[in-house]
């Protein structure tokens, strides 16, 4: 259902007269500097000097020993599962993943790239479900998740929307029971738990460059470490496992997952930049919650006293008692307008209307068509089944429920002060 633009709780305001993004790419004009020198030069390959100096810039700014450049954070996620199964449970056969027969745990409200490698490599994702202190995994369904799968000894976990989750309790558990952890903090670069940056709990961590991130080189990522046996085992497998020899000898699987020399130069005219944008993206996330106080909604919430998030897309939550009726099916949905109340639906369409971008919640993982018979784990045990359930008035599927109330407000930092304030008012009408 598209919003109406003849609605009379919309008068007097405009359309925007160019697209307000959810999060755009923010060039300084340093990135030509390198893709030109890097033209000029002829390293245009998989190698050069960009590569080189931003895998040491971001293993400096981060704080881990080794960066090494992909082509995205994607692949990045890859080869650390990849990495991590075979620390794990041995060298696969050709024809195997390194997973092949193993259940992993893995964030439940993340983009699948955190979840779809897993699967690369023969593996079975088992979704932990999220609490609302940050809307990250729950180190309490975590745990029950060890008593009910016990074997387990990798663990994927998303930092989301730029916002840490408990890993510190999240690596405590890992340790009691043996398992790895790789860290996801693809949208959280520059995000800070206890002063520690993310990217540096796990055995392995990404960061991903993608064109809506803090910064970004248009696609690329890193992968995070702190062995150098690892980082030339991801170097020689990136460049498709190629053996010392002076001819093309491979001994073992590879991939052409390095980062382009021309992808590394963008990055590069974007690192000095990286702390810019942060304080942008937090003024953003201020403004909105400010002006959506007296509104019935909540913004994405972190650990204030531990934690400083990079605010990369700003969030909001409708209370219960204000939604508005909103169903959703696999590919559409239907929402009705109501005094006082608003839904999800209503408001991006409304902000679509005035040529705003927002989007919806990542809709949690156990709910997709792909993963629907994979386990589920909620604080209270076994989520199967629980998707609407309530207990004691809370709802158990945390995830199902923040995707059900929540959006993703446009977040652009590019975006005047002006633009936001009628944004705020748009979401105001909504509920009128």
């Amino acid at each position: 259902m598209n919003q109406n633009l003849s609605d009379k709780r919309f008068d007097g305001i405009k359309p925007f007269d160019h697209k307000i993004w959810l999060a755009s790419p923010t060039m300084h004009g340093d990135e030509q500097k390198w893709v030109d020198e890097a033209i000029r030069t002829n390293w245009v390959s998989t190698v050069g000097a960009n590569i080189n100096e931003v895998e040491r810039q971001v293993a400096d700014y981060i704080g881990c020993n080794y960066a090494i450049g992909l082509s995205c954070g994607t692949a990045a996620l890859h080869l650390a599962i990849r990495l991590a199964g075979e620390k794990l449970y041995g060298i696969p056969k050709v024809s195997h993943g390194s997973l092949e027969g193993h259940k992993v745990f893995a964030s439940d409200m993340t983009f699948d790239a955190t979840v779809n490698p897993i699967t690369y490599e023969g593996g079975e994702p088992v979704f932990i479900d999220t609490e609302r202190d940050t809307w990250n995994m729950d180190p309490i369904a975590l745990e029950k998740a060890f008593e009910i799968y016990p074997d387990v000894k990798l663990i994927v976990v998303a930092h989301l929307y730029g916002t840490p989750g408990k890993i510190d309790e999240i690596r405590e558990i890992a340790d009691k029971h043996g398992a790895l952890i790789i860290e996801d903090a693809a949208e959280s670069m520059g995000a800070t738990y206890k002063g520690q940056q993310t990217g540096t709990f796990g055995d392995y961590a990404v960061v991903s460059f993608n064109g809506n991130k803090i910064i970004t080189g248009s696609s690329g990522g890193m992968l995070l470490c702190s062995d150098k046996a690892d980082a030339d085992k991801i170097r020689k497998w990136s460049t498709q496992s190629r053996e010392a020899a002076p001819w093309y000898q491979h001994e073992e699987l590879g991939y052409n997952y390095r980062m382009s020399n021309i992808i590394a130069g963008v990055v590069r005219g974007q690192i000095p930049y990286l702390d810019e944008h942060i304080a942008q993206k937090k003024a953003i996330y201020e403004r909105y919650k400010d002006g959506l106080k007296d509104l019935p909604v909540s913004m994405n919430p972190f650990d204030a006293e531990n934690s400083e998030p990079n605010c990369w897309l700003s969030c909001m939550m409708i209370d219960e008692d204000a939604m508005a009726p909103f169903v959703r099916g696999e590919l559409d949905e239907l929402w009705k307008s109501e005094a006082g109340k608003s839904s999800p639906g209503e408001i991006l369409a409304a902000l679509s209307a005035f040529n705003a971008e927002g989007r919806p919640i990542w809709k949690p993982m156990h709910m997709q068509p792909i993963y629907r018979s994979h386990g589920f784990v909620t604080a209270n045990g076994n989520g199967r089944g629980q998707s609407n359930a309530y207990i004691a008035g809370s709802m158990t599927d945390v995830g199902a429920d923040i995707f059900r109330r929540g959006l993703c407000l446009p977040s652009d930092n590019k975006m005047t002060v002006a633009e936001q304030n009628v944004t705020i008012d748009i979401i105001h009408r909504c509920f009128e």
